[in-house]
């Protein structure tokens, strides 16, 4: 969860031989690479075409029962093949249509980013990069997207991109800085707000934390890789035994006792099902951000299922 390029899954079948692999993403593309990689490993590896909340009912229509898997390796966020395409719209730095769907045609009702950045009103949009992109920028961007969008919609991404850069002096432009310290758009943080507000990503990152739990066996292990701070946050949140099923997903943590306290008495009621394989988040070494810039923002958390 998710299948993505196929490289976590290749890594497992090739470490232990006797595993069989359930692979599942809700994209098209990701889907094919996998249904190729099925073949090459004589049936060890099961496409799923569908989204973290379908896990359960895909799982049930191959008379896989709750409580039967012996591990989920949930990975997060959008992955490489995707940001490559810019036919898929989800880069700023590559032309293209602003799609960002993650399903791509499955749902033809489904809105785009297009859709949203020419419909929604001025607080709405305000209110989708604060939430979703925390961006501290929010009123200004999203006044001149409504700006632009009134002489022409906006259809594609280095237009939605200069039309955020235009927002700011120039000085600025690159002025914020990546975990490598490198510059950074000004219009990352506003693509990222939209391609999670699009796919639903936070609820269907709670969705799939919800059926790790429902298919795990007793004893199963969970590892779960984020790429930003709203995703490890929610998953954080989740394995301490936080309710968040009425929670803004993306809102801080607050500080005091309160949450504390329902989740201490959720540990003595039984009702955490967790117990972390790590005190501390895992994060990439010097080395693998050098190999692989792109993960230099992952973070791995680790539970066993009660």
């Amino acid at each position: 969860m998710t299948f993505g390029g196929g490289g976590h899954t290749k890594a497992i079948l090739n470490l232990v031989p006797e595993v069989t692999v359930l692979a599942l993403d809700r994209d098209p593309t990701a889907i094919s690479l996998a249904q190729q990689l099925a073949k090459e490993y004589c049936g060890r590896v099961k496409p799923l075409l569908g989204k973290f909340s379908e896990l359960e009912a895909l799982l049930s229509n191959m008379n896989i029962e709750p409580g039967s898997v012996d591990a989920v390796l949930l990975d997060a966020g959008c992955s490489s093949m995707q940001m490559d395409e810019a036919q898929r719209g989800f880069s700023l730095s590559k032309d293209g249509p602003l799609d960002m769907r993650m399903d791509c045609e499955r749902y033809p009702d489904m809105p785009c980013a297009a859709d949203v950045v020419n419909t929604l009103d001025q607080q709405a949009l305000a209110s989708i990069l604060t939430a979703y992109g925390e961006e501290r920028q929010a009123r200004r961007i999203a006044s001149a997207i409504v700006e632009a969008r009134r002489v022409n919609p906006i259809t594609r991404t280095q237009q939605l991109a200069s039309v955020v850069a235009g927002s700011f002096p120039p000085a600025v432009l690159y002025a914020r800085k990546d975990r490598l310290q490198r510059s950074a758009h000004v219009a990352t943080k506003t693509f990222q707000a939209l391609r999670i507000f699009v796919n639903d990503e936070l609820n269907e990152l709670h969705a799939g934390l919800s059926a790790a739990r429902s298919v795990l066996a007793p004893g199963g292990r969970l590892c779960v890789i984020t790429f930003h701070s709203l995703e490890d946050r929610l998953v954080k949140r989740y394995l301490q035994g936080e309710d968040l099923s009425n929670l803004d997903h993306f809102s801080p943590r607050k500080q005091g006792s309160g949450k504390q306290k329902l989740v201490d008495a959720n540990r003595e009621s039984g009702e955490v099902y967790w117990l972390p394989l790590r005190r501390k988040v895992i994060t990439p070494e010097r080395d693998d951000v050098n190999e692989n810039p792109r993960g230099r923002s992952a973070k791995l958390r680790a539970a066993l299922r009660r």
